[in-house]
């Protein structure tokens, strides 16, 4: 029984890094939307939509806001920390577009 589970024991752990690799890219992606929202919602007020994405983007993401006729883009993307170092370098990205409220930029 001994040997068997030493045999095992390693794709267990391998199974395991992977499986919280996926989560953390998950979590990313989520972070990555709430802050794609939050860029496109400041800027479509007139606020610094950048500044507004830095603060709630995961760690070393990208935000960027582009403004096209009446709608705001916000596009964050960012990193995703790999705890398997087999894995190719992964990044997720998010993109919100908004309205702009009237009397903005007039």
């Amino acid at each position: 029984m001994t040997a068997e589970f030493a045999m095992a024991m390693p794709a267990v752990v391998l199974l395991l890094l992977v499986g919280l690799t996926a989560v953390s890219a998950v979590v990313t992606k989520l972070e990555c939307v709430d802050a794609a929202r939050q860029a496109a919602r400041a800027a479509a007020r007139g606020d610094d939509g950048r500044a507004a994405g830095g603060r709630v983007a995961p760690r070393g993401a990208a935000v960027s806001v582009d403004t096209s006729g009446e709608d705001v883009h916000a596009t964050v993307r960012a990193p995703v920390r790999l705890l398997v170092l087999f894995v190719p370098a992964l990044s997720v990205s998010a993109t919100a577009v908004a309205a702009t409220e009237p009397g903005v930029g007039q």
